[in-house]
């Protein structure tokens, strides 16, 4: 074999007419991926206005139920507002959401209270193990008369959260995301009560006899869209540094 029929033959020149259309993928990619970077800066800003906002209010002192039902009314996010209320438990209408606490399993116990006004508010009273569902099994932490509550108010979603959360079981009274509506289907509420569109998580500590035990609200605002935006900004750096390599390599005249 002679020297020059070893050599690899130069690869061919990019023709003008394939350097376009990899100049237009290029851009079109890189646009596409500086939106997604974009996007990912104006979700950070909402993330951490929102965090801000959660952090100030859970701070804040307790309102009335008339300010936060008002609110509601209004359409405003009442997520998180110091509420405090009195009234009293209708504990036949309990119910039941599957939850943990410090590892162990059981359920959120919802139960609605009936306020002067003749609203009800589901109140989160926290969490009981799973064996002590049965309120004769807690029969000290049912508080009978008027009470004073006082926590942190939830606004309730229209929908299920995720498409990963199981549907809502009014049937067996085991519920996995607050519907308020299903909450009160069969609910023997009184005449001409107003039903209110969102909830109320309880402060910390526990009831008479130890359970339902409150302070169980979880305030947990992952944020990682710094992380996404600088992986799309860096992919679109990417994207353009290696199309420009390509083309002039492609554009080169071969050597001698």
């Amino acid at each position: 074999m002679t020297e020059s029929s070893s050599r690899l033959s130069p690869a061919p020149r990019l023709s003008r007419a394939k350097v376009a259309i990899a100049l237009a993928a290029c851009a079109i990619g890189t646009l596409v991926l500086l939106v997604l970077g974009t996007w990912q800066v104006e979700r950070l800003t909402w993330k951490q206005g929102l965090i801000e906002r959660i952090a100030s209010r859970i701070h804040a002192a307790p309102v009335d139920l008339g300010t936060v039902t008002a609110m509601a009314a209004r359409g405003e996010d009442v997520d998180y507002v110091p509420l405090a209320v009195t009234g009293r438990f209708l504990h036949q209408g309990e119910r039941f959401f599957l939850s943990t606490f410090e590892g162990q399993a059981g359920w959120n116990v919802y139960t609605p209270l009936v306020t002067a006004r003749n609203e009800v508010l589901f109140v989160n009273r926290g969490f009981v193990p799973y064996d002590l569902r049965d309120p004769s099994r807690r029969a000290a932490g049912q508080i009978e008369g008027e009470v004073a509550v006082t926590g942190l108010a939830r606004s309730a979603p229209k929908e299920a959260p995720g498409g990963f959360t199981p549907d809502n079981d009014p049937a067996k009274n085991t519920f996995f995301w607050r519907e308020v509506p299903a909450m009160a289907a069969g609910l023997a509420l009184p005449d001409k009560a107003t039903l209110l569109p969102f909830t109320l998580d309880t402060g910390a500590g526990r009831a008479p006899g130890g359970w339902p035990v409150g302070g169980t609200t979880v305030i947990d605002i992952p944020n990682n869209h710094l992380q996404y935006a600088i992986t799309w900004y860096g992919l679109a750096a990417v994207l353009a540094v290696m199309t420009i390599v390509t083309v002039v390599k492609g554009r080169r005249p071969p050597e001698p």
